[in-house]
């Protein structure tokens, strides 16, 4: 399997920030890490591995980024309009500096789908509905779609923007909505087992429905936790079947 780092200092969030990617061919996938970690966690916890065979062959090629969760929700020394900022800024890196950065590897062709789990599911889902016109689709894996959940009751307008439960309801831009509903890729899984909470996947699915929002949601049975083991099997079962 081909496998390349590249880093730049990223004007957004005035740091170095790499990139690795997997394969050479195929539609993109941006991965978006769990909680606090790193753009290699995919790859130290064999998710990149379990598709391997599909990387191989050419059906996708892989890009995993940093997160900056520390520097924003997770760090509970810094107060919460900072925080909030953070996360724009993150956003903001996403958009400007590493989709074209995809685009350029790839081309300007290729669709983008993107996709995380537990928190990298909420940041996944929300870059999307972001930006529907860079971003094809999303495949949500135990994920809580509530920024509120990570934000200690932190509340402002900055949350509202990011917290898709919260904004998707009031959605009315049909310039959005109908990007939004362009997207035949819009997945959300939950397993139904230890720290999994389907629930959730349930309340923002019923919220999509509301707004003619077509998606995909499939909540696993309760052998299914919230750990590794669930998400390599998610994500290669999904883009197997339905990519």
């Amino acid at each position: 399997m081909r496998r390349e780092i590249e880093s730049w200092f990223s004007p957004a969030l005035q740091k170095d920030m790499p990139v690795v990617c997997y394969g050479h061919y195929g539609f993109s996938l941006l991965l978006v890490p769990t909680a606090a970690a790193d753009y290699l966690e995919y790859e130290r916890f064999q998710l990149i591995q379990s598709l391997a065979p599909m990387i191989n062959d050419g059906k996708l090629r892989v890009f995993s980024i940093n997160s900056i969760n520390n520097e924003s929700w997770l760090n509970y020394q810094m107060q919460g309009e900072h925080k909030a900022i953070r996360h724009n800024q993150f956003n903001k890196y996403v958009f400007d500096e590493v989709i074209p950065f995809i685009k350029t590897k790839t081309s300007p062709e290729t669709p983008i789908y993107i996709s995380g789990a537990s928190f990298g599911a909420l940041h996944s889902m929300n870059l999307f509905l972001k930006r529907p016109d860079l971003i094809n689709g999303v495949i949500a894996m135990s994920g809580v779609y509530d920024l509120m959940e990570y934000s200690r009751g932190f509340y402002d307008e900055q949350v509202y923007f990011n917290s898709p439960v919260h904004y998707v309801p009031n959605l009315a831009d049909e310039w959005y909505l109908n990007r939004i509903r362009q997207s035949h890729h819009i997945h959300i899984l939950a397993g139904s087992g230890d720290h999994e909470d389907p629930e959730a996947a349930r309340k923002f699915s019923a919220i999509l429905h509301t707004k003619g929002i077509h998606h995909e949601l499939s909540v696993w049975g309760h052998e299914w936790k919230h750990d590794w083991p669930t998400w390599r099997e998610m994500l290669p079962q999904w883009i197997g079947s339905r990519f």
